[in-house]
Order: structure tokens, then sequence, then C-alpha cells
């Protein structure tokens, strides 16, 4: 049996002499929460238009359970746009319900759903108003509602989690959480990186328009250079030059990170942290997702 896997597959675009893709390349496994993260303009958003099929592309293919995707199975991706895709003067129930009419459902089988997501994301108290009246983050819901209405096998969310408050964060990570428990895959970009750390099985880092990193974050943490975390009050500034391969990333008062080049021994740094007084900490510092992903984006890219 095949699994229902989505894969991008070496997928180029170009405009005029403007390179958007080049050969992106990752798959999004059932049941898995996928963070696709880049900086603006990275290819994120063009990578996402392509798999909805709201663009061509130049080269490349793009998968469902490794059958090329189908206008039919398109019709069963739950997308989220990053811009507000809804009709502003239209009310809120009436909307869902045509969304999800669209997608082939029965107007009870319509009826119901609408009403249980916008229970569900607490919206029900406002699907008699018209979009354009509701704040920010109340359109955001709708919008993550207007995904979610026809019971979708696969999930594309294009900045899901911008302009909601804190409660509203932990509410869609939630509904995120429970619809990769059931099986589909779920891709979601989001400049929260801290957010996608906690929330994501896997995530991909891209660079313009190319994947250069991609796996699971405790993985990627265990990439690139060691790095360690010092905490010696008695050290001041410069206690580290002496050190042949050994660059400061950070300095906090007494707390200094560094970077070490392959081949440094630690205990090499140790005994010069230990040269200018107590230590109170020392060890190894993993990179957070925010590191690696300014690490990764500020490397040149070889076309």
């Amino acid at each position: 049996m095949t699994e229902e896997r989505l894969d991008i597959d070496r997928l180029s675009k170009s405009y005029g002499d403007v390179v958007a893709l080049r050969e992106m390349t990752f798959d999004v496994r059932a049941g898995e929460l996928f963070g696709f993260v880049g900086s603006n303009g990275a290819g994120k958003t063009t990578t996402m238009r392509i798999i909805l099929g709201v663009l061509s592309h130049d080269a490349g293919e793009v998968r469902w359970g490794g059958t090329r995707l189908t206008q039919e199975i398109r019709r069963t991706i739950g997308y989220m746009p990053e811009e507000r895709g809804l009709y502003p003067r239209m009310k809120v129930g009436e909307q869902l319900t045509y969304l999800a009419r669209l997608h082939g459902m029965s107007p009870g089988a319509a009826r119901a759903s609408v009403a249980a997501w916008t229970e569900r994301l607490g919206v029900a108290g406002r699907v008699d108003d018209e979009v354009q009246k509701l704040s920010l983050g109340n359109q955001q819901r709708v919008q993550l509602a207007a995904a979610l209405v026809h019971d979708p096998r696969i999930l594309v969310l294009d900045e899901p989690f911008s302009g909601l408050d804190p409660v509203a964060v932990d509410v869609m990570s939630t509904v995120l959480r429970e619809k990769a428990a059931e099986g589909i895959p779920v891709i979601f970009s989001s400049h929260q990186l801290d957010l996608v750390e906690r929330l994501c099985d896997r995530v991909g880092i891209v660079r313009s328009g190319q994947m250069v990193a991609v796996g699971p974050v405790d993985e990627l943490r265990s990439t690139g250079p060691t790095r360690l975390a010092i905490e010696a009050p008695a050290a001041t500034a410069g206690w580290t030059d002496a050190l042949t391969g050994v660059r400061v990333i950070a300095q906090d008062g007494a707390q200094t990170v560094l970077e070490l080049a392959e081949g440094v021994d630690d205990q090499t740094v140790l005994r010069a942290a230990l040269a200018t007084g107590p230590v109170h900490a020392f060890g190894e510092r993993k990179p957070s997702l925010t590191d690696l992903f300014r690490d990764v984006v500020s490397q040149e890219v070889h076309p």
C-alpha cells in the first residue's frame, strides 16, 4: 500500500530572469507537522501555490501517495493563504457553508461542519456577521475554519498564526496536532520560529528558492560547529583572544557563548575559563531553530 505522502520533487519556477524556485524538493508524511521556514521571498508561498495548482511550474512534480496531483486530489486540500482570501461583505456562516459545498459536501453536512468548526475556533457567535466587521484575529480564525470545513486530507497553511493572540495560538496549535494525529500531513509556514520548534515533527529551511536544510529539529540542532555556554563571573573582555579556533557568539554579563572550530578541545577552553577565576557553568549549547535559521540564510547560494 502506497503511503499517503505529499512529495514536492525538484520544483523550479522563474519569472523572466528572476528564479523563484530552484529544484525545491521535500516531502510531508502522513500524520506529520512540517514547518516550512525562510525569509520573505525565499519561495515558500510560491511552492504552496504550485501545490494548490494556483501557479504553474517550469519543471518538477507534486505527488500525493505516489500519484501526480490532479484537480480531484486538490479538492481534498485545505488551504489557508497568507493574505485573507474571504469575501469581506459575506456573512461568516454563509461563506463557510458555500465553501464546504464547493468541495462537494451536502447542505446538511456543510451546515453541521460549519457549526462545529466555528464553535471550536471561538467564532460561533459571529456567524451572522460580515467578515469585514471582524477583528484581524477573528478573520484568521474564520480563514482556518475555511481550510478545515470540508474535512481535508492534506493541510497547506501559509502563516496561519499571523495576528493571533496567545489564546488563539494555543487553539490553533491544538487543532493542527489533532489533524496530524488523524493521519493528515500538515505543512505550514511561519516566522514564529519558537512556535515551529515546539510544534513541528520536521522543519525545512528555504533560502533563495532552495531547500537547504530539512529534518527533525533536534537532528538539525545537532549539526554544525560545537557551541559552549560558560558562566565565569570574574572573566574580563577578551579572555578568549589567545584561544585558536574559538569565536565569541554572545556575551551577556558573566555568560559567554563560544563557537569552536572543528578539532578544538573544549577542555582547553575550560582551562582558560578557570584561569580567570571560578566557573559556575560550562557545557555544550545546542543552537535554537532561530540560530540555525540565521546561520543558514546568511550563507551564500550557488546556483
